[in-house]
């Protein structure tokens, strides 16, 4: 009974590592024949090329998933109810509740790995990032252009913040480590917004950036786990959270830009009284 119950710990947190990853990651399909792959506008000048197109050399990045994205009802299927799941999952397994619980894994920990301290889980989640702008720099295939990655990624986590720190107050969880404000892991939450964001960015190049980053993001839980920061319950709440702020913002996103974007400019301009200046142009 004992090795059974081992098994099913392992297996546990195996598919929260990888779970996220291979339920998401996808291989671009095929564009369909006389199917509009962009949004490229006539603009005067030349100069200006709007974001959220396909630019000379790309090889048509957009997935039909991304077209898609204003959908309500793939919003429902591929962001909310996952996440309720995952979100649910954690408070129904707080404290001793549960088949496998918060508490079972916890002793497990402290029979297992009773000295393991690390401090990789406050960098971890932030490698992702390193892969955004690398990306950026090196690749003219990127779903958005980098200004307006910046202002989503800034969005979701600013969404997240909203939902993980009032929640933190509210349900005064103690840490396995006696510290307070358990629930949800903040860490956790953060790591599975760059990763879902990396997805939402990046899946056309390929499945395995999105198979990489939600896999750094379950490593960042395990190890909350691990450094006997946080309850499992703890951890599965946090990646819901994160996968729901990214989507929710790209949702809105896509609602407001009805699948383009929003086309800006900085223009320089000429004030009243004769002084220069800077214009911002945007149109829906």
């Amino acid at each position: 009974m004992r090795w059974n119950k081992l098994l099913t710990v392992h297996l546990l947190w195996l598919s929260v590592l990888f779970g996220p990853a291979a339920a998401v990651a996808q291989v671009q399909p095929q564009p369909q024949k006389n199917t509009r792959t962009d949004t490229l506008k006539v603009i005067s000048d030349d100069s200006f090329v709007p974001p959220d197109t396909v630019l000379p050399g790309q090889k048509k990045p957009f997935t039909e998933s991304q077209r898609l994205e204003a959908d309500n009802s793939r919003f429902l299927k591929r962001a909310v109810i996952p996440a309720a799941v995952l979100i649910g999952v954690g408070v129904y397994t707080t404290g001793g509740r549960g088949i496998i619980n918060s508490q079972d894994i916890f002793d497990y920990r402290t029979r297992v790995f009773p000295e393991f301290a690390t401090n990789a889980d406050d960098f971890l989640m932030l490698a992702p990032l390193a892969g955004l702008y690398g990306f950026n720099i090196i690749s003219s295939q990127n779903r958005h252009e980098l200004s307006r990655q910046t202002i989503l990624l800034f969005a979701a986590g600013g969404l997240t913040s909203a939902m993980v720190w009032p929640t933190k107050k509210l349900t005064d969880i103690e840490r396995p480590n006696g510290k307070p404000h358990a629930f949800p892991s903040g860490h956790t939450a953060y790591a599975f917004t760059i990763a879902t964001f990396m997805d939402k960015e990046f899946r056309h190049k390929s499945p395995w950036i999105s198979v990489v980053s939600y896999g750094i993001a379950g490593g960042t839980g395990v190890l909350r786990v691990l450094n006997n920061a946080h309850w499992m319950s703890d951890v599965l709440a946090g990646a819901g959270v994160g996968i729901l702020s990214v989507n929710t913002v790209y949702w809105i996103h896509a609602k407001l830009t009805e699948g383009g974007g929003l086309n800006t400019a900085v223009v320089p301009v000429v004030l009243p009284n004769g002084s220069p200046g800077m214009g911002f142009y945007m149109q829906f």
